[in-house]
């Protein structure tokens, strides 16, 4: 008999092909859960699947390709996932991050949005039509928050944003969701090794100036964010709903995250938008 703990169970993670949406559904096939894997790309969903085979043993795992900002891509991912085993037990709905530092005045609509869809937009469409999906057993989401939604964090005003209206999110959607037996929790990464953030480990000395405010001393990997959503995942949390967690090595006690703006855009440039002399589009793209 399989006493995996979370054996006979179902989850689906968003961002899958990659980072924490990758670890998350390795340490939940690990454990026994069976996992739908969403991505955007396909080919890299196919090489994300076969990367948790090679470590897992009788590892269940499905992919479904799609946009997780998209409403019927999402519902086409939910649909999938739970025909797996007839119920949905685990949301993680990992899609997230920025892809530049922007300067507040130099920030756009179609970025400002394009973030609020990547991080806030996401994790709204996985819940709203996931959370039905797991009637009558109940289960949990873990929504991927951030540190900075309690330091000063220049360059990042959208993201930040996006991320605090999240955790808004998740409270008032586990207030609701409790009588269903919906446990809705976040963790919040400090700065993680991802794609996702590569353009921050891109800029010269950031992975030293990050590892200095940070009591544990060093930046963090997937895996340490992946080990706090198994534990909401799972039965140990049975108690815990509405809450946003820190997992970043105690980065969140310092005030402020590095200043990086001069480093991507260069200090004649920014000592003109601090003062209010110059604004306009940011010329770094997606």
């Amino acid at each position: 008999m399989d006493h995996r703990p979370l054996n006979g169970l179902t989850a689906f993670v968003t961002g899958a092909s990659s980072g924490i949406g990758l670890e998350s559904a390795r340490i939940l096939a690990r454990d026994g859960a069976a996992v739908l894997m969403m991505g955007r790309r396909e080919d890299a969903l196919h090489q994300a699947r076969d990367s948790i085979l090679k470590t897992v043993a009788g590892a269940r795992i499905e992919i479904c390709p799609g946009d997780a900002s998209d409403e019927t891509a999402v519902k086409t991912a939910l649909k999938k996932a739970h025909a797996i085993s007839g119920r949905l037990d685990i949301l993680v709905p990992a899609v997230g991050g920025d892809e530049n530092y922007y300067p507040f005045l130099m920030e756009t609509k179609d970025h400002f949005l394009y973030v609020l869809n990547r991080n806030l937009v996401s994790a709204f469409l996985a819940i709203r039509y996931g959370a039905p999906m797991m009637y009558p057993h109940g289960g949990s989401i873990v929504c991927i928050s951030t540190t900075t939604v309690t330091q000063q964090a220049t360059g990042l005003a959208a993201y930040v944003a996006a991320k605090a209206g999240l955790e808004r999110l998740v409270k008032l959607a586990a207030l609701e969701l409790g009588g269903a037996k919906i446990r809705v929790n976040s963790v919040r990464p400090g700065l993680t090794r991802s794609a996702a953030t590569q353009f921050m480990f891109d800029v010269a000395g950031t992975e030293e100036r990050f590892a200095a405010i940070t009591p544990l001393g060093r930046v963090g990997e997937p895996e340490d964010l992946a080990k706090a959503v198994r534990f909401f995942a799972g039965p140990e949390s049975a108690w815990i709903t509405g809450q946003n967690i820190a997992c970043d090595g105690g980065q969140e006690l310092s005030g402020a995250t590095p200043d990086f703006l001069d480093d991507a855009y260069g200090k004649d440039v920014m000592d003109q938008i601090r003062a209010g002399k110059i604004a306009g589009e940011s010329p770094v793209s997606r």
